[in-house]
């Protein structure tokens, strides 16, 4: 249940990124600020219902539409969006036929990076669960990397010998006591 909720909130999300990425970058596509809910609820429900209705007929009619469903939708969907609301307006054709990539590539985007990094819940199964062995895998290897560097830091301790003993120093050959007597085979020059 909460991942139905979680993806009917992502899916809204998307096409109003795509909806404000109209209105943003098309001069003429313009809704106001409190039509935008409504816009966006309008466009959603519209899309939900429409998306199966076309795949069924573009399978059994058009197959070459296939790959296009999304863009037809949305297409649609900004029409009747538009024309039941009064505070938007598409702004003509050229606005429309814009507006339909626009929102398209929005929501794409939007449907892409949301479950990645906002609703991680609803990313697919199994790329959680390759996710999650890469994160042991790669806590393991570092894991196991730490443990070889103490072993090898063991190991070194255990196998150099001791340092040797210094020898203890020996007294200079003259000391204080031989301070003023020559060594004995010392032969002055001369």
């Amino acid at each position: 249940m909460i991942r139905l909720l979680l993806s009917l909130v992502a899916y809204l999300i998307a096409n109003a990124v795509g909806l404000l990425a109209a209105v943003l970058l098309l001069p003429g596509f313009q809704i106001d600020f409190q039509g935008f809910i409504l816009a966006v609820l309008i466009f959603s429900a519209f899309q939900t219902l429409a998306g199966p209705l076309v795949t069924k007929i573009s399978l059994r009619q058009i197959p070459q539409l296939v790959g296009g469903i999304a863009l037809v939708t949305i297409f649609f969907g900004l029409i009747v969006t538009d024309a039941l609301l009064v505070r938007m307006d598409v702004g003509g054709v050229a606005n429309l036929l814009a507006a339909t990539l626009l929102v398209w590539l929005g929501s794409l985007i939007a449907a892409i990076l949301l479950p990645l990094y906002v609703f991680k819940q609803l990313r697919d199964p199994k790329d959680r669960e390759r996710d999650d062995a890469a994160t042991s895998a790669s806590k393991a290897a570092a894991a196991a990397e730490r443990a070889a560097r103490a072993a090898e830091a063991a190991q070194a301790a255990h196998a150099s010998p001791a340092p040797a003993p210094q020898p203890a120093p020996q007294p200079a050959p003259h000391s204080a006591a031989t301070i003023g007597n020559p060594p004995p085979n010392f032969t002055p020059p001369g």
